[in-house]
């Protein structure tokens, strides 16, 4: 003989949308620590299979193939190839390099403020190398036309000056011996943005019709592909639309051509950007392309601009803007204010949330600038997201006390009508139209707060204004909480593999998730009693990779929560803990 079964009320479905939010956010995790290990192990095995389609892609390569590509050679130390040949020096706030004057690349650039590591002491990122170097990436502009020398890869250019800087902008020349004489006017703002200016004179006797080019052309292995949180890899605006190519289509294609009037094209990696912006009102013709040589895959991305008729006497110039540094938001910014580049700040994967993520950013920047640190504006951030949410979360909150305080008439009713789910579901909405109480009230804050986490998460993960950031204990708010339980937080000396590794803010946002659920009703279904269980442990586990800043901000936010809703319940008369 059976008992009398239970009976979960349709209506009263409040914890399973809380526990279905939730766990919306557990599968973030499994994306981020398991799904996207497995994908880039997918995308070295791939890598097989591209090695057979590079041959079926020779003859069309090598067809399509009218601008350089870069020269097979033995790698070398950067230090042997930038001291191989003459240089112009590159010296601004934010930039050092050199200009090797045998071909005119702009191929030697380190970031002066950013760092490797977080110690001061660490060497400057190194953004552009050499060909000849074991990872080249450098940017090339010259000219293209028949029956005449245009400058290549073994031109030797003279030089106006000695370095270039903000303030003095340099000119290189150089004739062929037929009439041309090519100068090349480069100039370079106090942060990432050169500007390279083409003139060819014609002091012969014959017309000529050139087209100019520019290029960026860097090694990059396929495998390391985009996560879905960030796209790293070929990207650019072109006709208005943003262009984000992964490195192993680009493989696979071997070739992508587009045309556009207007935009900019280049490479992003996941805090720098190395672009071109041709003439903004000329049409150009936009390439994407792969070459593999002895070991390395390089990828190049390319330009070539209208035909240009120049008769003796006269002279054709071209104008092109060269970005390679840091993906600063302000910076981008202001370039499509003072120079005209459209949608530059797209460099930045701001993703879906677009909407939220970059007010957000400019939120944090200027709480940031308002108290001298972002740790200290993630909280204040936090403050200011709560009193935003104050009204919903306020009534939310009062129809949970509400809920506490029926919940032994909710049980009564279960267990009256367990036999007729219909009666008693109407036993309980007139009950909770009584006590002026809506079961699903208290998922709204949950809900809410699921896009503006991923949004917060966001920013914290692509914003390089965040990097290496210090705050309290932590050397840098972008990466996962330093100190670890399984060390006594630094007091045992000794290194625990990566799964043993959980720090002092993880464990205090699991404490914080399963006190503030102490404080809900309780779900009367054992399968979701025992996920509320479950959750905060599970979160406490899952997160403790992610970024410090995120996990104080979830952390501290838990805290607001509990306080405001404690008030509420003292406030009502209704105890505090279940």
């Amino acid at each position: 003989m059976q008992g009398p079964q239970q009976h979960t009320d349709p209506r009263d479905t409040k914890n399973l949308l809380v526990a279905i939010s939730l766990s919306l956010l557990v599968i973030f995790g499994w994306q981020a620590f398991v799904e996207a290990p497995r994908q880039e192990r997918e995308l070295a095995i791939r890598e097989a299979a591209l090695a057979q389609a590079e041959q079926d892609l020779a003859p069309a390569r090598a067809a399509a193939e009218n601008a350089p590509l870069p020269e097979v050679t033995t790698p070398k130390t950067r230090e042997e190839i930038l001291a191989s040949g003459p240089r112009l020096k590159i010296n601004t706030p934010d930039l050092h390099g050199s200009i090797s004057l045998t071909g005119g690349r702009i191929d030697d650039l380190t970031l002066a403020r950013y760092r490797e590591t977080v110690e001061a002491s660490s060497p400057e990122i190194t953004l552009l190398s050499p060909s000849g170097t074991e990872n080249p990436y450098y940017a090339e502009f010259g000219w293209r036309g028949e029956g005449f020398v245009t400058p290549d890869q073994s031109t030797v250019w003279q030089t106006s000056g000695s370095a270039l800087t903000p303030e003095t902008p340099v000119t290189l020349t150089w004739a062929n011996g037929q009439g041309l004489v090519f100068e090349r006017v480069i100039a370079v703002d106090d942060k990432f943005m050169f500007t390279v200016t083409q003139t060819v004179r014609n002091e012969g006797t014959a017309v000529v019709a050139l087209r100019p080019y520019g290029l960026v052309s860097r090694t990059a292995d396929p495998a390391q592909d985009s996560i879905y949180l960030q796209h790293e890899g070929p990207i650019g605006v072109l006709g208005g639309v943003l262009e984000e190519d992964e490195y192993v289509e680009i493989v696979q294609k071997g070739l992508v051509t587009r045309t556009t009037t207007g935009g900019w094209f280049g490479f992003t990696d996941k805090y720098w950007l190395v672009a071109l912006a041709p003439d903004q009102a000329s049409a150009v013709d936009v390439r994407v392309m792969n070459t593999k040589q002895v070991a390395d895959n390089r990828f190049q991305t390319d330009y070539v601009g209208p035909a240009m008729t120049i008769t003796p006497g006269a002279s054709q110039s071209v104008t092109t803007h060269f970005f390679a540094g840091a993906k600063e938001a302000r910076v981008l910014d202001g370039y499509i204010s003072s120079i005209g580049i459209p949608s530059f700040d797209l460099a930045i994967d701001f993703g879906w949330f677009y909407f939220l993520t970059k007010p957000f950013f400019y939120a944090l920047d200027f709480l940031a600038r308002l108290f001298g640190n972002f740790g200290f504006a993630i909280l204040a951030f936090t403050v200011v997201v709560k009193l935003l949410l104050f009204p919903l979360a306020d009534k939310s909150y009062v129809s949970m006390a509400k809920m506490k305080v029926i919940a032994p008439r909710v049980k009564e009713l279960r267990d009256t009508y367990a036999q007729d789910p219909q009666r008693m579901s109407q036993e309980m909405m007139a009950l909770y139209k009584k006590e002026g109480v809506h079961p699903l009230s208290g998922c709204w804050p949950v809900l809410i707060q699921i896009p503006i986490f991923f949004a917060l998460y966001k920013v914290l993960y692509v914003s390089i204004e965040m990097r290496h950031v210090a705050f309290a204990w932590m050397k840098d708010l972008s990466g996962p909480d330093p100190s670890n339980v399984f060390t006594l937080f630094g007091l045992l000396n000794w290194s625990p593999p990566s799964a043993l590794h959980l720090g002092a803010l993880p464990i205090a946002m699991g404490l914080s998730m399963w006190l503030q659920m102490r404080m809900n009703p309780p779900p009367t279904d054992p399968a979701q009693k025992m996920v509320f269980g479950m959750m905060p442990w599970i979160f406490m586990l899952t997160m403790g990779g992610f970024p410090a800043g995120l996990i104080m901000y979830w952390t501290w936010s838990n805290i607001l929560s509990i306080i405001q809703q404690f008030v509420i319940l003292r406030r009502m008369h209704v105890r505090t803990f279940d």
